[in-house]
């Protein structure tokens, strides 16, 4: 399913710790590492597509986590041309995400990445907060710093201030810099 703009609805997941660090994986024969996320089916409500996609990639069940918070509507990355399916119809551009936070409430064993035929991911680890914002592939990256400032607060309430501290200006600097204003001529 694409948008008529070229966009794939999916929805992404940020899995935290109760003490603020995330779950971090890595694509399987791939080097890339990226929090879980995945498509939505026509008939399924962000919250559903959640709900499957981290029972596909992670092997947690809704009893497993307590979802924190959510972006209140759509962040939109596009895809670079080398990732473009030019003779897909229609042709998807890039994904338009909600993010959800959820905390960890099972067990760390809980967690398997072999359910699936085709595991999305053969390793994981645990990171800090913003760790994730830094080193997803660049594509991705403002996606994840505004899905991570909009979910930090939550974050914070839970894990506090030390676990999740505010975004520094470094991790600001990684975004692309705003469109100059318009000058008024005379």
């Amino acid at each position: 399913m694409v948008d008529p703009d070229g966009y794939r609805p999916n929805v992404g997941i940020v899995l935290m710790h109760g003490d603020g660090r995330l779950f971090w994986a890595r694509r399987v024969n791939r080097d890339g590492w990226q929090f879980p996320q995945g498509g939505m089916n026509t008939d399924e409500t962000p919250l559903e597509a959640m709900f499957r996609e981290l029972r596909e990639e992670t092997g947690l069940l809704p009893e497993h986590v307590e979802v924190l918070g959510s972006t209140p509507g759509w962040l939109r990355y596009r895809l670079p041309r080398r990732c473009i399916r030019r003779g897909n119809r229609p042709v998807c551009i890039g994904q338009k995400q909600v993010w959800f936070l959820l905390r960890l409430t099972g067990r760390e064993q809980d967690v398997r990445l072999d359910l699936t035929e085709k595991p999305e991911f053969d390793s994981w680890r645990w990171v800090d907060f913003w760790y994730p914002a830094e080193h997803v592939v660049s594509f991705k990256r403002e996606v994840y710093v505004r899905a991570l400032e909009h979910l930090a607060p939550r974050a914070r309430a839970v894990a506090g201030e030390q676990a999740v501290p505010p975004a520094g200006e470094g991790l600001r600097a990684l975004l692309p810099a705003p469109p100059p204003k318009a000058r008024s001529g005379r």
